[in-house]
């Protein structure tokens, strides 16, 4: 009896382990598809926590790296100051902020995030996508907003990012809603 109960216990431990790598290296391909042998960054900028909140999400879903695009003079927490003020003005003068900037020549594909304002990307993403070598990357957007939708930031993102090849933008209003995590998902595997 003592022999049956060991070996029955021996079994089921096989097989939990043996189903528990099946099911990661699953969850490994799912994840990463088509990025798989590819070096991946999720590269974001984020005044609300909204577009942050969809990078961690893609980061997850990817494996990727993650890089806050952060400027070097921040932005005020009044929304008005910020976005009606500041950002307005550098967008309408061209000004493209001083950032803290990363390496990114090792990444083959990089997620780019950022909120809508003033009809484009925040300028700090201007700054970030300008000062880069992006040449034979792949430059995957994504844009969230308050209610204008994406607009052409994929295309301004193409201009700035010289030798990129853009994919379609992931649009999110807010945060998204109960399914973005699906959303992302089925935009990942769409593109790769």
């Amino acid at each position: 009896m003592k022999k049956l109960l060991l070996t029955l216990t021996a079994v089921v431990l096989i097989a939990g382990v043996a189903a528990y790598h099946i099911a990661a290296n699953a969850t490994t391909q799912t994840k990463t598809g088509g990025l798989m042998n590819k070096k991946v960054l999720v590269a974001y900028f984020s005044w609300s926590g909204n577009t942050k909140s969809i990078a961690e999400k893609i980061q997850t879903q990817t494996g990727a790296d993650i890089f806050e695009i952060t400027p070097v003079t921040p932005y005020p927490s009044d929304y008005n100051e910020t976005a009606y003020g500041i950002a307005k003005e550098q967008k309408e003068k061209g000004i493209h902020p001083p950032i803290n900037n990363t390496d990114i020549s090792s990444y083959d594909v990089i997620f780019v995030g950022t909120p809508a304002w003033w009809y484009t990307m925040a300028p700090p993403v201007m700054t970030f996508l300008a000062e880069n070598n992006f040449e034979g990357k792949t430059v995957v957007p994504f844009v969230t907003h308050g209610g204008g939708g994406g607009y052409t930031i994929d295309k301004d993102m193409a201009e700035l990012a010289k030798g990129a090849k853009v994919l379609a933008p992931l649009v999110v209003y807010g945060k998204g809603g109960a399914n973005v995590d699906k959303e992302i998902a089925g935009w990942i595997k769409k593109l790769f």
